[in-house]
């Protein structure tokens, strides 16, 4: 009886802070039915006179269970779609359902709700051609109906409390395009916006939020929601991708569907629970129930998934598999559910690039629904990680280089090899121009493929030619891997021979390339960075520029090779300081595996007083941090 006393008492102690934790991420089971046993509210039509249209307009009102003139209540606005009017979701969605099951659930706050006719126009029936220009205009003349006209009707004959923290806006489809323009266009009017599956008269991003620190300071919940298979999808993505760029707290709410009821009703019940009450706006990331396909996804494949925080689901169709593991670095188990469908989701991971391996039944394989990447010595899975701060890599309309693939014969090899290069926007149409040449070099495990697809190479420098961050320049992406393991005396002298004696001619005799060491730059991570290290010092009269990213002599394995290294920047350090324009070092941080290597290296340079500039972003030893040393780098050159 003792035990029992102190666990009623833990219970009532703790009971409500563990139903706060719990995430609700979609309507139960007859959710949307009409229960017997509870109370009801109430549908009323009204009318209002609108002079904004100049006529006597309809609407709906609902009035929550319990309601008495004597509270005050706050209200949501809940507009309807193009081809609907005032009584689309009375007839379609039944609101009045699902909030008088929340309201016996004890999920929600007494709230009247009004859903007006958003088509503002003398006729505003949904006949005809409900695409016509004058009931298409309707639809963006309703903001000054719903401001002058019904709101202050509402706020006449209804209880209701009259400041923005008690007044909210939300719709389906046009109305959820409404809902954001008006709600967002009115932040001293609305706390509180919902835009579910918003149509294509949703404004772009920079015209919904303006001024984003306004938004943070002014919105209590912005919520965004759409079904996957959703034709108008795009809209409630590139809004969302606005302010995630912009740090403005919003719940970006994907799910199975398309543009129907089953969407906009599951959208009205995740969002008036939110509603009038305290948030927490760390957990909005957490709501979704699906996630966005991956960019490296293969076509139409709609897994891996992206989380807005970051977790990534994965399925993949293996029934006849015994076990199956997801190695992202970190291993983990996945699960066959009864169709055979093996699923995992992720911890939240890191920003940008990420390889990684099925293992079935102990074998590690590429997943099927992913482009595949020449890196870890093979070719593995990857998967990309959106981040704010991603834009200098981002596909944009600016003008455009190409990469191309070269094949050419190595005189000192004696074999076939290839690079990629990146020609800049107007290499073919002036064919006058001579260009500067970076050449920069993968790491191990990896190849000439490394830098064109991983490293994004050419959206980072069209992106910087475009803003003017960056001179137009010719971007040689060669194979670094030599018959020789590159960290031995004889890999870095094959590098070097191979380098300076095929691949820069081939490069000036078939592009138009200028000659000169001022316009010759060498850079490379982690392996290639050794190699640049090796090659570039030893030969300033051909690069005045060098990068070296996520790399440093390897003291422990490299002692011979070093010590000459440093005995010959001993003796030559006045001509390599005079000669070199930029010797530009990079680091991921403290993780980066190569930190200590670096760390040792730079204070022997300084020992021997030779110039550098260091630079860090923090990361580690992945491609994230290297793509973010190539924009950085590459605004240094020439």
């Amino acid at each position: 009886m003792k035990h029992s006393k102190y666990l009623v008492l833990l219970l009532l102690l703790f009971g409500s802070h563990i139903q706060a934790q719990q995430l609700e991420k979609e309507a139960p089971a007859g959710f949307d039915q009409p229960r017997g046993g509870i109370e009801h509210g109430k549908i009323d039509s009204i009318t209002y006179t609108s002079k904004t249209v100049g006529t006597e307009r309809k609407a709906l009102i609902y009035t929550p269970p319990g309601y008495s003139k004597g509270n005050k209540y706050p209200v949501l606005y809940l507009l309807h779609g193009i081809g609907g009017d005032e009584k689309e979701w009375l007839n379609g969605g039944h609101p009045e359902v699902i909030l008088d099951n929340l309201y016996a659930d004890g999920k929600l706050e007494p709230m009247i709700v009004v859903m007006p006719n958003g088509r503002a126009m003398k006729d505003d029936r949904a006949g005809g051609n409900i695409m016509a220009p004058d009931k298409v205009q309707a639809f963006a003349t309703f903001e000054q109906d719903l401001l002058n006209d019904l709101i202050p009707f509402i706020e006449k004959e209804y209880p209701v409390l009259t400041d923005r923290e008690h007044r909210a806006i939300a719709g389906l489809s046009m109305g959820g395009g409404q809902s954001l323009n008006f709600g967002l266009g009115n932040l001293d009017k609305f706390a509180w916006v919902g835009g579910f599956s918003s149509a294509p008269n949703t404004k772009a991003p920079e015209e919904l939020v303006p001024d984003p620190e306004k938004a943070k300071e002014l919105l209590k919940v912005l919520w965004i929601s759409c079904g996957d298979a959703d034709g108008l999808l795009r809209f409630s993505t590139q809004t969302h991708e606005y302010l995630v760029e912009n740090d403005v707290p919003h719940i970006y709410y994907l799910e199975t569907g398309g543009h129907d009821f089953k969407v906009w009703k599951n959208g009205l019940y995740m969002f008036s629970q939110l509603l009038f009450k305290p948030v927490d706006q760390s957990k909005f990331n957490q709501y979704s129930k699906l996630g966005t396909p991956a960019e490296t996804n293969i076509r139409s494949a709609s897994y891996p998934q992206i989380f807005p925080d970051h977790r990534v689901a994965f399925k993949i169709n293996a029934p006849e598999a015994n076990k199956l593991q997801l190695d992202l670095g970190k291993k983990y188990d996945m699960v066959k559910n009864e169709e055979g469908i093996w699923e995992v989701t992720t911890d939240s991971l890191s920003e940008g690039f990420h390889y990684y391996s099925l293992i079935i039944d102990g074998l590690a394989v590429a997943d099927p629904a992913s482009e595949t990447f020449y890196g870890m010595g093979r070719m593995a899975s990857g998967i990309e990680i959106p981040f704010k701060g991603d834009g200098y890599y981002e596909l944009k309309d600016v003008p455009h280089g190409e990469v191309r693939r070269v094949r050419y014969f190595s005189n000192v090899l004696r074999t076939w090899r290839q690079f990629f290069i990146y020609t800049p926007p107007g290499y073919d149409s002036n064919t006058v121009e001579e260009y500067p040449a970076l050449y920069i070099y993968h790491g191990g495990g990896e190849d000439e493929t490394g830098w064109a697809r991983q490293g994004k190479t050419d959206l980072i420098l069209d992106n910087l030619i475009a803003e003017g961050k960056a001179n137009p320049m010719l971007v040689v992406m060669p194979d670094g891997n030599m018959p020789a393991s590159a960290f031995t005396d004889n890999g870095l002298k094959q590098f070097e021979r191979e380098l300076r004696e095929s691949l820069i001619p081939y490069i000036e005799e078939n592009y138009r390339a200028k000659s000169d060491s001022q316009s010759r730059a060498l850079a490379g991570l982690s392996m290639g960075g050794i190699q640049t290290l090796y090659a570039g010092v030893n030969n300033t009269d051909l690069f005045a520029y060098l990068g070296v990213f996520s790399s440093g002599w390897i003291a422990s394995r490299q002692t011979e090779i070093v010590d000459a290294q440093y005995a010959f920047m001993k003796d030559n350090s006045d001509k390599i300081n005079s000669e070199l324009a930029m010797f530009w070092i990079a680091m991921g941080g403290k993780e980066d595996i190569a930190y200590e290597n670096c760390q040792i290296m730079m204070r022997k340079f300084d020992e021997i007083n030779i110039d550098y500039t260091y630079s860090e972003y923090p990361g580690g030893h992945t491609w994230p941090v290297w793509r973010s040393n190539l924009y950085n780098f590459s605004q240094t050159l020439f």
